[in-house]
């Protein structure tokens, strides 16, 4: 059995949950916590219209919201939600609220009416939303550092290494064989600086800082294109400078990687990449003719990429959109698009 402390506590969690909770007995309200009692004084709403309106959900000649008017399981549902129309203001914008309809005991007639605010509502799940994209990007950023330490050990180190020992070496090695040392050390540790630099280009390339993302792209597609031996285009009439700088950077990150991507699994011998200006937003569109897949069945490309799922997420915390259209043997276009303010008039990129 509750004591009387029990009672005082369930007394006070009912007067001040952040919740307006009213309790009838037929049509009679039998009490109300403070929340309703605050919104009924400042709505100026009927506690008998609500009452109506719930039995009017509740009856069999009327269907409740999202259900049939004749469907079992919902007839036998103790509690039911249902919309509220806007309740009008003085001072504010209307208020949208929904309802939820509780019997507490049929024998005697006992039911419970429950107000929730449907603003209230969205920005719970708004932030559980942001809150799955951080999750989602921290993932990738995770996955990044580890992309990024497997090529300093694998790569870096190992010819740092070797170039060590090569030095070790002068010291015994005949005077005849000591110009092709050095020069085997030298071309060492060239090659060695030379993925440095790589590396360096694929974290943060110094050009999307000094020339923009423009430059940045093609930059990048013409390292790609002497790599692969692939055509690589970069086409398009933006301005992408009206982007903040950390969209510029999701842009470019997500066009390196769908171009790894298409080198790596695609199978593709023409790669365009397109930004493209509209009225109110920007395009970036990366488009090969490669192999295609069923995206229905892939939600990443593979491991050691930022997949599918992660590249989306980059996109939304951000507020774009990422898009992904896909035809086997047709090739793959990606795009992502971003909101701009800008001046009504021609574009062109010089």
């Amino acid at each position: 059995m509750p004591t009387d402390t029990d009672n005082e506590l369930l007394e006070q969690y009912f007067k001040n949950t952040p919740v307006a909770i009213m309790i009838f007995k037929d049509e009679d309200l039998l009490m109300s916590n403070k929340l309703a009692q605050c919104l009924q004084k400042h709505l100026q709403f009927d506690p008998h219209y609500l009452v109506q309106l719930a039995k009017s959900h509740d009856s069999k000649e009327s269907p409740i919201h999202g259900c049939c008017s004749n469907c079992a399981i919902c007839m036998k549902m103790s509690e039911k939600a249902m919309p509220v129309l806007a309740f009008s203001t003085d001072d504010e914008d209307p208020a949208n609220y929904y309802m939820t309809y509780t019997k507490l005991d049929k024998t005697n007639h006992l039911f419970a009416l429950t107000l929730k605010n449907y603003g209230a509502v969205k920005r719970i799940d708004q932030l559980a939303d942001k809150q799955k994209l951080n999750r989602y990007v921290s993932k990738a950023n995770e996955q990044e550092r580890k992309t990024i330490s497997a090529d300093l050990h694998d790569s870096i180190a190992q010819g740092v290494y070797c170039a060590i020992r090569g030095i070790r070496r002068l010291e015994t090695v005949p005077t005849k064989d000591l110009h092709q040392l050095t020069q085997t050390i030298e071309n060492q540790l060239n090659e060695t600086l030379t993925e440095v630099k790589n590396m360096a280009l694929d974290v943060r390339p110094s050009v999307l800082d000094n020339f923009g993302l423009f430059s940045a792209l093609r930059s990048l597609a013409t390292r790609l294109e002497e790599s692969s031996g692939l055509s690589i285009t970069v086409v398009g009439n933006a301005k992408p400078e009206q982007l903040s700088t950390e969209v510029q950077n999701s842009m470019y990150r997500i066009c390196q990687e769908s171009i790894n991507n298409a080198l790596k699994h695609a199978n593709a011998s023409e790669i365009v990449v397109l930004l493209s200006q509209h009225n109110h937003f920007i395009n970036l569109e990366i488009i090969d003719n490669g192999d295609g897949f069923e995206t229905s069945e892939t939600e990443s490309f593979n491991g050691h990429s930022l997949g599918l799922r992660d590249m989306s997420s980059r996109i939304r915390a951000l507020n774009g959109v990422f898009k992904v259209h896909s035809e086997l043997t047709i090739g793959t276009t990606i795009t992502v698009t971003f909101p701009v303010q800008i001046e009504k008039g021609s574009l062109s990129h010089e």
